[in-house]
């Protein structure tokens, strides 16, 4: 039997490869050959250079970080039989998108072997880790994971952002597929709606949940409320858009004990209100501007009810959306008419603006800009309009993260058809994105933004070498720049020493 052994003298401490064998009964040793030496802990093998041969170089430094954030919330525990499976798909989405669709050959890339001790990935273990997610429960699953985020992060869940997209298929085949106004200008596909809550202040995912693609915005609210109950956050507030406020839903988030802040379609009874108000009151002055870090506002309010819920009504003027707005028509309007002059068809929502003859209609151009620039906030939370305001406008960490799962994290469109494939493909999206969030939440102070960082580290390869001579094989990550060393140290000074 061949083995490395320690040997210690007042220089140093050498490595020594020996070999047991027996003699007239005894157990004994001979030395087989000098390996190197070991200083502070560290093994320096001693070889040289002309015999190594370089084996492989891996993609390690991203992966090393991520991983170690899905460490310290117990993610590998947490997800179950397929862990790591789930967690390589997850990973493959922050760094490399293209590869989901080719993870075998990206794997192969990688030291994931290593890192998540996963001898290899097949497309049947993968699939199978998808189909684990809704065996094991998703909203169970996402329930452990954030009662460890919060264990481990001191984030403010006082304020919540929620908000609806959908996303597409491929194909017809899907229960869950149903024809609905795609946000992403894709009617005519199949879509899935998405609900995602997130932390107002830091974007850290608390919850998501999937539904058919024909299901209204506001009725998803109602599905998630329950939720909260489970994971016991009181005393705070939900912020979302105008599509999802209804007075069931305003009355439910009062009964849980939650404030909220919404925005209100200008539509119906409001329209006369909100034409009163603009004649009586002036909304361009100081008094009532309020700066937002883009642009400025001007906001008036007034005391409302919706149903059985009090709250303040504020009335938001932007003169700079109010010429956006009118601009953006003005083009639609003058294309539509020289297509008309060509006798092609036009938009359905544009002919309201011409008459017969093809000409421009003023008085329905008037009507359509009466109300340009102006908005509505629905706000039960009492502080004043400026912060209310700013709250509600400024609240695009949402939007951001819909579009880091349809962009940077590649949720569109779906390719699986299976209704457990889909939950897990979306459910795969959603812990990427939650490692990217708290990568962001651990580089605050850097400066360097999360996905900088990944690509910053893309280079920090691992290099397998062997001594062709020796025979002994040694692994060594290439030098750190210094960038490099701020993003490990800001995430984990243990990464430092790896």
């Amino acid at each position: 039997m061949v083995f490395i052994r320690k040997l210690k003298n007042k220089s140093g401490t050498y490595l020594v490869e020996v070999e047991s064998y027996r003699e007239k009964g005894k157990v004994k040793q001979r030395y087989v050959k000098y390996i190197g030496r070991e200083v502070d802990g560290k093994k320096i093998l001693s070889s040289s250079i002309s015999n190594i041969e370089i084996e492989s170089v891996k993609v390690h430094g991203p992966l090393l970080v991520l991983h170690h954030l899905a460490k310290e919330i117990n993610l590998p525990e947490i997800l179950g039989e397929f862990g790591n499976e789930l967690l390589s798909m997850a990973y493959a989405h922050c760094v490399e998108p293209k590869s989901i669709n080719q993870m075998e050959r990206w794997f192969e890339k990688t030291d994931l072997n290593l890192i998540l001790n996963l001898h290899t990935v097949t497309e049947a273990s993968l699939l199978g880790a998808l189909d684990s997610i809704n065996r094991y429960g998703s909203e169970v699953i996402q329930k452990k994971i954030f009662d460890e985020v919060r264990k481990k992060y001191k984030i403010d869940k006082s304020g919540i952002l929620y908000d609806v997209t959908n996303t597409y298929f491929y194909g017809k085949k899907c229960p869950w597929g149903k024809m609905g106004k795609s946000k992403e200008k894709q009617n005519d596909k199949a879509l899935v709606q998405i609900g995602l809550g997130l932390t107002r202040n830091d974007g850290i995912p608390l919850f998501h949940k999937t539904f058919d693609g024909n299901v209204h915005d506001a009725r998803t609210l109602q599905a998630v409320l329950p939720m909260f109950k489970e994971y016991g956050i009181k005393d705070g507030f939900f912020v979302y858009d105008r599509g999802i406020p209804s007075k069931d839903n305003l009355s439910d988030v009062k009964n849980l004990g939650w404030e909220t802040i919404c925005g209100i379609p200008i539509r119906d009874h409001l329209k006369p209100l909100v034409r009163r108000i603009i004649k009586q009151k002036k909304f361009v002055t100081i008094n009532s501007r309020v700066q937002l870090s883009k642009t400025s506002m001007y906001a008036l309010s007034i005391n409302h009810q919706i149903g059985r819920v009090k709250g303040v009504l504020i009335f938001c003027y932007n003169s700079k959306m109010k010429t956006a707005i009118q601009e953006s028509r003005y083009d639609e309007i003058q294309s539509a008419q020289a297509r008309l002059k060509k006798g092609k068809n036009i938009k359905e929502g544009l002919k309201k603006y011409f008459d017969k003859k093809g000409e421009v209609m003023q008085d329905k151009l008037s009507n359509a800009e009466e109300l340009d620039g102006y908005s509505c906030i629905f706000s039960t939370k009492l502080m004043g309009n400026d912060e209310v305001v700013k709250i509600y406008f400024e609240k695009d960490l949402v939007e951001k993260a819909f579009q880091n799962l349809k962009g940077v994290i590649a949720l569109r469109p779906i390719r699986h058809w299976l209704y457990d494939r889909v939950e897990g493909h979306i459910f795969v999206c959603y812990l990427a994105y939650l490692l990217l969030s708290l990568l962001k939440y651990k580089l605050k102070k850097t400066g360097i933004g999360a996905l900088e960082a990944l690509h910053e580290l893309e280079s920090l390869y691992k290099v397998y070498m062997k001594d062709s001579v020796k025979g002994f094989e040694v692994s060594k990550l290439v030098r750190l720049t210094k960038k490099q060393e701020d993003i490990l140290g800001a995430v984990s000074k243990s990464l430092l020493n790896v």
